[in-house]
């Protein structure tokens, strides 16, 4: 496996060296799922950080490649817009009127409003509230994981402890909870062979069908007296109450991707770069409170949100390059989160930094990631228990990833726990 993945690598990097600048489409889901994308980054760092795609079929927008760039843009958002009756938070140019869009693509004043709707539910007391249930949880999972067979870590690990928080933040049917992370990458994922799905009519029917579960959930909240779920807390909200399922979804959405994603292929994420530096796993299971310094590491290492999109409100100077009014404008999180000139050794998977925490995966700004303190406290928990019981899970075949630009996740990962 290590000797296939080097070829490809090695391959990767004479094309992005080979390829004109014009000619770049870091864009492609392609460079995701094949694990290939870094060194078309790395080039952009280094030879044109602020860079101009003309064409491509999200059509012209900017990359912005660099870490204190992108700290630029994402902190100004009275220069760089949210909104997505501009476009939205993605590449994908997904126009929409605000009133039907979730929290994250508004522009301040409105999104401070429906943002604080949820925000109790990510305070300290609430987090002291669910970490024993996140551990209870993490090692129910773990001691029901077969030993010497092979099994697939995304699916009885990553997924099944995330899609069960996810089911507890919204109150949502235990039994059917599986469903959450599958709708959170039928959104994420681009349709087309060896995808999730193969079109998009496809993907659109099936989470129809998946979110159309919440509207009599919502309903039921709604006519009910306030209680300490998301789904309860949006339908009593005063910024985010609806009666347009249209409106109160969007917010739903955006809790089921924010509440799976960067936990669950955090968890994964951690698994590769353990199998990819067996030192460090054994240092940790020496040193377990080095999971303090080593959950932020595996976060910047992973970036699980690989960009975000903002449009420029007014022409704009960045970098010596000018940004014109209109522009799409595509903060490269993945690319930032490996910028030579800010992180010291950024290839290497380091576990005691002195500054683990200055990375880019919970975002900058006014539009930091609310849950990023759940998340840190999931993943820690879930490897605490895996360094109290297991010496060594092994990857035996190489993983299968997301075919997504904006997740940097995976779809499978075959292992084995020696006995």
């Amino acid at each position: 496996m290590a000797d296939g993945s080097m070829k490809i690598a090695n391959e990767a990097r004479e094309r992005a060296y080979a390829t004109p600048l014009d000619a770049f489409q870091v864009d492609d889901p392609e460079l995701f799922r094949s694990n290939t994308h870094r060194p078309w980054f790395e080039r952009l760092r280094r030879e044109d950080p602020v860079h101009w795609c003309a064409q491509s079929e999200f059509g012209p927008y900017w990359s912005v490649t660099r870490f204190n760039d992108i700290i630029a843009v994402d902190g100004a958002h009275q220069v760089f817009s949210s909104s997505s009756e501009l476009g939205g938070i993605t590449i994908f140019d997904g126009v929409e009127p605000n009133r039907t869009t979730s929290f994250i693509g508004l522009d301040p004043p409105e999104h401070e409003a429906e943002r604080k709707v949820v925000t109790p539910m990510f305070s300290t007391a609430s987090m002291a509230q669910m970490a024993p249930l996140i551990r209870e949880r993490a090692a129910k999972i773990l001691d029901e994981l077969p030993v010497g067979e092979t099994f697939d870590f995304v699916d009885k690990v990553s997924i099944e402890l995330t899609s069960q928080m996810l089911a507890t933040l919204f109150d949502f049917p235990f039994e059917h909870r599986r469903v959450l992370p599958r709708a959170s990458d039928l959104i994420l994922t681009t349709p087309g062979p060896g995808g999730l799905v193969e079109t998009e009519e496809e993907r659109q029917g099936e989470m129809f069908a998946t979110f159309s579960q919440f509207i009599a959930l919502w309903n039921e909240r709604k006519s009910a007296a306030p209680r300490n779920d998301l789904i309860s807390m949006l339908a009593h909200g005063e910024a985010t109450t609806s009666e347009d399922p249209y409106e109160y979804m969007s917010n739903i959405v955006l809790m089921t991707v924010a509440g799976s994603d960067t936990t669950r292929h955090s968890i994964s994420g951690a698994l590769v770069a353990f199998n990819e530096n067996p030192d460090v796993y054994e240092r940790l299971r020496r040193e377990p409170a080095l999971l303090e310094t080593a959950v932020p590491e595996i976060i910047r290492w992973q970036t699980p949100v690989a960009h975000m999109r903002r449009t420029a409100l007014a022409d704009h100077e960045l970098s010596g390059k000018t940004i014109r009014k209109g522009d799409k404008v595509i903060m490269w999180y993945v690319s930032g989160n490996r910028d030579e000139t800010v992180i010291d050794s950024p290839e290497a998977f380091v576990i005691d930094r002195p500054r683990p925490r200055q990375h880019l995966s919970f975002g900058f700004g006014v539009h930091r990631c609310l849950g990023n303190r759940l998340a840190e406290m999931q993943l820690k928990i879930v490897w605490e228990e895996i360094l109290k019981r297991f010496s060594l899970i092994e990857i035996v075949a190489e993983p299968r990833r997301l075919r997504s630009n904006f997740i940097k996740g995976y779809e499978a990962m075959p292992v084995r726990i020696s006995g």
